[in-house]
């Protein structure tokens, strides 16, 4: 479990196609100080195991169902990467809860101007649109936000999102450009909350 607080911008160094998927190696400054073999550890958003580990580099191997659900097609050598480490008992919660679990590629669609508000506009499937509501929480490369105005279209569910200057330097969201493909996560509690909704109403009533 995560909370959305990235810890740190690391740096592909390797990918290697292997039998079992794609392996990367990652250097990381300040997350793989203490990390072990059997380690979690957020990527993007993707939670992933650690398999090996030598200094500030550890490689994890991303099976073909993460490739699939997520961004890491398109890392290569030099890609950065958001970065953090699972969540301790008694740690303070400062984003929301995050379980690593991506739902589906997202787009950003519009990227801020010089001298703009740092809002980004960001753009998912329709039928994630149940999820988002505006002043929820959602993951978007393992970033932990807050939704700000939601438009539903046709076919997409597009949203804004607002970005502190904090945010801005220490993750991803500096470097995006439109058109760029994010992991997206959508709010936990409200998948169980819809699920047991949708249990609810289907649910055969008892005539006896």
């Amino acid at each position: 479990m995560f909370t959305g607080l990235v810890e740190d911008l690391a740096t592909v160094e390797a990918v290697e196609e292997v039998t079992a998927g794609r392996r990367f190696a990652i250097r990381a400054a300040v997350a793989a100080s203490d990390l072990t073999v059997g380690d979690s550890i957020s990527i993007n958003g993707a939670c992933q195991t650690v398999v090996a580990r030598d200094g500030d580099v550890f490689e994890v191997i991303a099976v073909p169902e993460t490739l699939r659900r997520t961004n890491f097609e398109a890392l290569t050598v030099g890609s950065k990467v958001n970065l953090e480490r699972p969540l301790r008992v008694g740690d303070r919660l400062g984003g929301h809860w995050v379980s690593g679990h991506v739902d589906v590629r997202g787009s950003v669609d519009s990227v801020p101007g010089d001298g703009e508000e740092r809002a980004f506009a960001i753009s998912v499937p329709s039928n994630l649109a149940v999820y988002i509501v505006e002043k929820g929480s959602i993951s978007i490369d393992g970033v932990s936000l807050t939704v700000g105005p939601v438009e539903d279209r046709s076919n997409r569910c597009r949203f804004l999102v607002y970005i502190i200057p904090e945010t801005w330097e220490r993750t991803l969201f500096g470097s995006y450009r439109p058109g760029d493909v994010v992991n997206i996560e959508v709010d936990l509690l409200g998948k169980y909350i819809l699920r047991s909704q949708q249990l609810a109403e289907t649910k055969p009533q008892n005539l006896s």
